[in-house]
């Protein structure tokens, strides 16, 4: 049996696009976000509450996301975040400039 290598780091500013890219399918809150990533990269992104929590809070003085109070599924209180228009622009500017970092990194792989 193998073991398990740790969560990889995320590039810097990656987190930021990954929370946006979620919100642009409708409102979560914290724990919900988190979920969804390790989800959907089946297990292998995993992101803490000291990573996912100042990034929101950064998407969140830079007008990119709004909050409001509501009950979870479990009803207990949580903050749910919602992506404002400024955001849905921030996410296709990222997402492009992340797909340009991708093309350069693989062009120093294939022709290193």
């Amino acid at each position: 049996m193998g073991t398990r290598s740790a969560p990889p780091d995320l590039l810097p500013g990656t987190l930021d696009m990954l929370v946006l890219r979620i919100l642009a399918r409708g409102r979560a809150h914290g724990y919900g976000i988190a979920q969804h990533i390790k989800s959907v990269s089946e297990d292998v992104l995993q992101v803490g509450e000291s990573s996912l929590y100042p990034a929101l809070q950064r998407l969140l003085l830079n007008g990119w996301v709004k909050a409001e109070w509501g009950a979870s599924e479990n009803n207990r209180r949580a903050r749910f975040y919602s992506l404002t228009p400024a955001g849905r622009k921030q996410l296709v500017t990222e997402r492009e400039e992340f797909q340009r970092i991708i093309v350069a990194i693989q062009k120093v792989l294939e022709n290193a």
